[in-house]
This record gives C-alpha cells, structure tokens and sequence, in this order.
C-alpha cells in the first residue's frame, strides 16, 4: 500500500444521511484501515487517497454529527479530532464537509461552525442526483464565492459521479488554503466570546481559540472547559456573566449560536438554489404505510422474523462446514501427538476446540451484519427506530436503543458498541445494561439441543417452534422492566425528544454493504476472539486436571469388550469427573438442585462462561459421547434422553425431566454467561462496577426464574 505524501491528513465530516461514508468507499477503494482513537472506544476508519499527480493523502472518516456542540461521545472525538486534541493524532490539514444537497441550509450549519477552526475547507454537494429529480438547480461558483472562494463540488456518490471532481477539489484546497468565510458576530456575543476567551487563558495559562471560546460559551457540555483544566470555580462566574451580557443583546445564549449561523448562511443562500419542475418523492408514500400507527409495528414484525429467520437459516450451512473444518483439524493435528496426551489435548481440545467453537457462530454475525446494513442503507432502519420510540418511551428508552437491542439478538458485543450514538450517557448506561437481556446467537444451540431431544419428540415440531420463540423472548421480557426501574428509580433519566432524520429510501450499495459488514464482523472476532480463546484456555486447564492414570486402568477393567471409541467417550467423562471443573461442579451442585440439574449439568454451566455454545460440547463429554458433539447430535440427545438420577429422592427419574429442560433454558436465556460480553460491558461504562453489577443481577435472576420455572412444571407433569 502506498503511503499518503508528506503525512496530509483530510477528515471527512458531515451529518448522519448524507452519504459520507459512501464518498469515503469511493474515494479510498479498499485502502482503509480500521482501529480506535487512543483512550476512547470510538472506531477511526481512515484510507488512502489518491488526489492525482502522485499526491496521495490520508483521509478519516469521523463520525457523522449535526453540530460541534457534543452529546455524545461521538460527536466529543469528531470535535477533538478537529481541533488536534486527540493524543496521537495530528489535526487535519484539510477538512471535507459533505452535505445533503437537497437540505443546503441545514447541513451548511454544521460547515459553518468548522469554518472556526480555521482550516482549509472543501464543500462537497452530495445527492445531487437527487437534487436534479427534485427539480433543484444549484448554482455552485455563486455559493463558493460567497462562502469565500472554497472549492464546491456536486457529487453523487452512490453513482459514482463527481469523485474525480473531489480529488481535484481536496489537492486545490490543501494546495491554496483556502479558508471558508467565517461568520460576523453582533457586538455584544463577539464582547462575550472576548471575555471569556480572556479570562480562560489567564485562569489555564494555555491560549484559547475563537473556536474553544464558542464551545465554552455555548455548550452546556463541560468537555472543552475540562479538556482545559478550567475548573467549574474558575468559570462559573465568568460564563454566568458572559451569557447574561448575551441575554441581555436579545439573544437566548443556548440558541444564540444556530440563530446568529442561520442568519448568516440566509444571505449566502439567497439565489443559489432554484427550484424547477422535478418529481414527486416517493418517501412519503411509502411512509405512510411503514409509519403508520397500526399496520408500521405489524410490517415491521414481520419484517423482523424475516430477518432472523434468514440468519439462522442461511447460516446453517456454513456453521455446518467451519464445523467440519474444525474437526478435520483436529484428526490431522492430534494423531502424530499420541504419544503427548497433554499436548494433544491442549491443541485439539482448548486451541483448536476453542477457535472452532468461536469461529462457527461466525456466518451468523456476518448475516446479521449484512442485514443491518441493507436495512440500514435503505433507509428502513431510522424508521424502524421511530417505530420502537413508541414503545421504548414508556420505560425510559427511546428510539436510539433499538439499534442495540436489535443486535443483540445475533451478539451482545457490537450491539454494546453501537450504544455510543446515544446522547444521554444515563440512557445510553441503561441501554448497555440490559443488553445481555437479549437472547444472542450463542443462546442458540441450547435451544435447539433441548428442543430437539425433548420438546419435538414428545410434543411434535408445532411446539417446539413456540418454545424456540420464546425463548428469544424471555430476555426481552425481562429487559423492558429491568429498563424502567434502572431509569425511573436508579438512575432518574430524565425524558428525552426523540428527534431523527428520516433518510429517503434508496436500493443498497452492495460494495458499501459488504465491505462494512466484513469490517464489523472483523473487530468482533479480534476483540470478542481472543478474549473466548483466553478463557477457554483457562477451562480447558480446569478440565483437563489433574490426571490420574489409574483412572484409566479402571475404564478399560470396567468395560472389557467395549470398542475403542466407546472406552475413549468414557474415558473422557472420567477424566472430567475427576478435574478440578467437575469437583468444583459437584461441590457447587446443590445451589442448582432447586433447578434440577445434576452435576454433569452443572460442569456445562461453568464451563460455558467463556461461550454459552460451550455447553453443547461439554455434555457430549460428561455424557461419554465425545468431544465433537454439537447441538444436532443424535448420539448426545440419546444419552441425555437415558439420563437418569442415581441417588437421592428422584433416583431412577430422569434428569432432563420437561421441567428441568425449560428450566436450563431459562436459565441461558437470563444467565450472564459470557467473558467477552461482560468484558465489554466494562469498556463501554467505564469500569468494572456496572459489569459485575449485571453479571451478579443476570445471575441472581437467572437462578430465580429457573428455579419457579422447574418447581411450578415438576408439580404439574
């Protein structure tokens, strides 16, 4: 890859729904890089482009924003990223500022404010053919000179129209420097700004900028003044007096800002747009249907059972293959190391066994990832967020968290990522926290195991379908109310306008699609990957000792004419028995009695902390059928159906009596049972405080809803 000259940086900047990061695929081709801004969780997308003429740059793609005064920590890093306050990271030398085409006035607010950064700009009229379709006609020399001389360019980048005219633009911005006009301040506001910019720098000793002096004035946001080291002390009285003297002028000091900006960007506008004869957008009639009050929440159910029908199903064949993979591996790594037990078991059961256990829920993610952004580029998402707002508000939420929970029906760890959109750091705490509620793709195999080998035989497949359905919906159950005490009693959100952009619907990119898809689905398996490999490495040590050789001895005695296969399956369990997981299993057996579950049950459990799928496997083990063993196993279905209590009141009962397997799965369904999702949930607020706190609640209340689920159906079959 070839490397951006002199070190130039240009960011890319713009709000949500213009097509940023569009224009950023097809200024940067497959050249891009994906990793984190140091000390923050934000992802920074950047790539090389190429301007032409050998001249090549480094453009980052930021977060999408409407306006530098931050709500969320998004928008914090677009803003320090901006103004160079990223430590690390060097301020742009150029900044690109794509805006709608059709919403001129709107967009030009959030450029307007970069313009105070004083930077070199490039205005990049996006969707203009969508402008044409509208009958708009924009007159882009006239907006450039009025904005100063800034190169202005029409571009569609969905279709690939106008890019070369953006190279050109960037190269001929950073070439001539060019500077977008700044706004002129009323007397009193410019005083203000003066005053506050003084007193800053001689409270910090640091110099403060014209823009720095505008995000202290006007934000409630504390950051810059904390970014500073200007205690709230120091400029209490100094903003109080500030924003009285702005009061005073006429002015609301919160509003002040858009007021004085819009008023400016007016007269530039004024004759650049005309309007013409153009077609009716089809948005709003389509709208009609998929907002509508009643028959929106019913399209968009079934909308939704369409997609995750679609992952489960689509994703059954692969699953099936990287499985195959992962045990082809295993038969030509462990064979040569016969002779090393430890090794051998080492490799193909913790190395191997723990990539391939992560690895095969991996076409799942992929598909979700796909999905989300189909519906996402669409135009589909932002009103399905419109439509969940209804239902959300009562419990604190809005619209914002559907995404997140959305998500979390395929896996816990990007849709706790994607909680960072939301503004409210209380609702966006909330919404992290109830997260895990949601019945993810690793929950799926305990379904399907227990449904396969005790629901459908007994009850037939209609049965076995609701029960699956509801066990995707136990979580959410619990979630929602879980959602209204943490925000009504605990942390007292207070109510937010849910206010979104609708974006007009448009066919997908697939490029676009697929190339993000491929990227999330990459930070999930480097982040979520080697935590599950660590842990299952940890398990795997738990499991293996210590080793008794006498143990086999007694095996092979005990079973004289048994196959070599059937001597190794028990062998297996022995050894397992006999580890320090399955005496700690049988130590801790009795607090999972009142569930039903035996100890063999109870070693799954714990050994699927690092993955909740673990369970699957580890049965096959306990239950002598083998290691291999997976959800669709008709050898570990047998075994489990046969199982029967050996000592106790319930001896010669079965174990996976209905109640005891309802019980299980509730208990996943409710159970925080996964490193990574708790490591991450640790990231995201900050500390460790709220992960144990929900990994102790999910746990708490896991046992509870198990516990009345087995003890209310074993006294009714």
């Amino acid at each position: 890859m070839s490397t951006p000259d002199a070190g130039l940086l240009v960011a890319l900047v713009g709000n949500p729904n213009t097509g940023k990061s569009t224009l950023f695929n097809a200024l940067t081709g497959l050249r891009q890089r994906v990793g984190n801004y140091p000390g923050v969780t934000v992802a920074r997308k950047s790539g090389t482009c190429d301007l032409g003429d050998g001249q090549k740059v480094e453009l980052v793609d930021l977060p999408g924003l409407y306006s530098l005064a931050a709500a969320s920590p998004d928008e914090q890093v677009v803003i320090d990223a901006l103004s160079g306050n990223i430590a690390g990271d060097r301020r742009p030398d150029a900044v690109v500022l794509v805006v709608d085409s059709t919403n001129l006035l709107r967009n030009l607010f959030l450029a307007s404010q970069v313009a105070e950064l004083g930077r070199p700009v490039v205005i990049v009229l996006n969707q203009a053919d969508v402008a044409k379709e509208q009958g708009l006609r924009i007159d882009t020399e006239l907006l450039s000179r009025r904005l100063g001389g800034v190169p202005v360019v029409l571009s569609s980048a969905w279709k690939g129209e106008g890019i070369l005219d953006v190279r050109r633009a960037i190269a001929r911005a950073i070439a001539q420097q060019t500077q977008m006009k700044r706004v002129t301040w009323p007397t009193n506001i410019a005083a203000a700004l003066a005053d506050v910019a003084t007193v800053a720098a001689a409270d910090t000793g640091k110099p403060i900028s014209e823009a720095e002096a505008q995000r202290l004035l006007f934000d409630t946001n504390p950051s810059t003044a904390d970014r500073l080291g200007w205690t709230l002390a120091q400029r209490e009285k100094t903003l109080r007096t500030a924003r009285d003297r702005v009061r005073n002028s006429g002015y609301n000091p919160m509003a002040a800002e858009p007021l004085v900006h819009y008023a400016h960007l007016r007269l530039i506008l004024e004759g650049v747009v005309t309007e013409g004869a153009g077609k009716a957008g089809r948005s709003a009639a389509v709208d009609r249907l998929l907002l509508h009050r009643f028959l929106g929440p019913v399209l968009f159910l079934g909308i939704m059972l369409g997609f995750f029908g679609s992952v489960f199903w689509l994703a059954k064949f692969p699953m099936e293959w990287i499985q195959a993979g992962v045990d082809w591996t295993k038969t030509i790594v462990a064979p040569p190391l016969d002779a090393y037990p430890m090794l051998q078991s080492l490799l193909a059961d913790g190395i191997i066994g723990g990539v391939g256990a992560f690895l095969v829920f991996l076409p799942q993610i992929l598909i979700l990832f796909l999905f989300i952004g189909i519906l996402e580029d669409s135009g589909y998402m932002a009103r399905a967020a419109f439509i969940m707002d209804r239902l959300f508000s009562w419990c604190g939420l809005n619209g914002k968290s559907f995404v997140p929970l959305l998500s979390g029906f395929a896996c816990a760890i990007p849709s706790l990522l994607s909680t960072r959109t939301i503004e409210d750091p209380k609702a966006r705490l909330a919404t992290a926290f109830v997260v895990p509620f949601m019945s993810c793709s690793a929950r799926f195999p305990v379904y399907a195991l227990m449904c396969a080998a005790f629901i459908g035989p007994t009850y037939g497949a209609g049965w076995q379908s609701v029960v699956m359905i509801g066990m995707h919906c136990v979580g959410l159950l619990f979630a929602v109310p879980t959602a209204f005490v943490l925000t009504r009693l605990v942390l007292k959100v207070k109510p937010q306008p849910f206010v979104l952009e609708l974006p007009r619907y448009q066919m997908p990119k697939p490029r676009d699609v697929i190339w993000r898809m491929w990227q999330n689905a990459a930070e999930f398996v480097s982040k979520a990957g080697t935590v599950i490999f660590a842990i299952t490495i940890i398990v795997w040590a738990l499991s293996y000792f210590p080793r008794d050789a006498s143990v086999a001895e007694r095996i092979k005695a005990a079973n004289p004419s048994a196959t070599e296969e059937v001597v190794k399956s028990k062998l297996q369990a022995a050894y397992v028995e006999q580890s320090y997981m399955g005496r700690f299993g049988k130590a801790v057996q009795p607090i999972f009695d009142p569930l039903g579950f035996d100890w063999k049950i109870t070693v799954g459990v714990l050994a699927s902390f690092p993955a909740r799928e673990v369970i699957v496997s580890t049965l096959g083990v306990t239950y002598s059928v083998g290691e291999g063993a997976e959800a669709d196993s008709q050898h570990l279905r047998q075994a489990m159906q046969d199982a029967k209590w050996s000592e106790g009141p319930r001896a010669g009962t079965p174990i996976f009596s209905l109640a005891a397997v309802l019980a299980l799965m509730v208990f996943f369904a409710l159970c925080s049972q996964c490193g990574p999702t708790i490591a991450t949930l640790a990231q995201e607020t900050g500390g460790w405080k709220w992960a144990a706190g929900s990994f102790v609640y999910m746990t708490a209340l896991a046992w509870l809803a198990g516990t009345a689920v087995y003890q209310v159906v074993i006294r009714l079959t």
